[in-house]
């Protein structure tokens, strides 16, 4: 009888262990294709696109999708925040902001809108290996407090004003892209902050350093 309960003892146990290694490598498998943030900021994958289907309704954030705005999906980043997507295959890159969640296709890292996927040159093939590096969020000037800004530079095209900031955003703190909407269309300008007894430091410095500067109280 004794010698039966241990053998049975060792059979339970040896049941209890494979159910746990079976555990493990699923929960290891589950954990494996969860999406992530990466810390480094940049995240290298296949990108889709939507538009048509899906224009006018409302999307995760419950701001309303419009196929002609620069927005994509992204499944772990936080709203608002600004990706910079470049195709790997042409080398084409455009700023988009995260409004949504997705896309929810394994192996596919961003669902862009249309709009963003034409500068991209998506549209035909459907999809397309990328690189996307997180800008982080839009920061407008703040209004209410006032302040000095150094302009030194304004574009139409969104991303060359995105790169410009984060070449400056390595040396100047309170970089930030800011919209000015016209009747020609939109200029993203670039400002760097700037106080009552730095600024015309600072001014002179980047006019040194070859950027036309413009100074702006507010």
């Amino acid at each position: 009888m004794a010698d039966r309960t241990g053998v049975q003892g060792t059979e339970r146990g040896g049941r209890v262990r494979a159910v746990l290694a079976v555990a493990l490598t699923l929960s290891a498998a589950a954990c494996a294709r969860l999406p992530y943030a990466p810390k480094s900021g940049v995240e290298v994958g296949v990108a889709s696109w939507y538009g048509q289907e899906f224009h006018g309704r409302p999307t995760s954030s419950r701001e309303v999708f419009n196929m002609n705005d620069m927005t994509a999906a992204h499944r772990t980043l936080p709203f608002g925040t600004h990706v910079m997507v470049t195709n790997l295959e042409n080398d084409r890159s455009v700023v988009v902001r995260i409004n949504d969640r997705g896309p929810f296709v394994r192996g596919r890292i961003i669902d862009l809108s249309y709009a963003a996927a034409r500068v991209l040159g998506l549209i035909g093939p459907g999809t397309a290996r990328v690189r996307l590096e997180n800008l982080g969020g839009f920061r407008e000037p703040s209004r209410e407090s006032g302040g000095i800004w150094l302009q030194v530079g304004a574009f139409s095209v969104q991303e060359n004003a995105y790169a410009l900031k984060k070449r400056l955003d390595k040396t100047y703190p309170g970089v930030a892209v800011t919209t000015l909407k016209t009747g020609n269309g939109i200029y993203y300008r670039v400002r760097v902050r700037a106080d009552g007894n730095s600024a015309d430091a600072l001014a002179s410095r980047l006019a040194g350093e070859g950027f036309p500067v413009i100074l702006i109280r507010e």
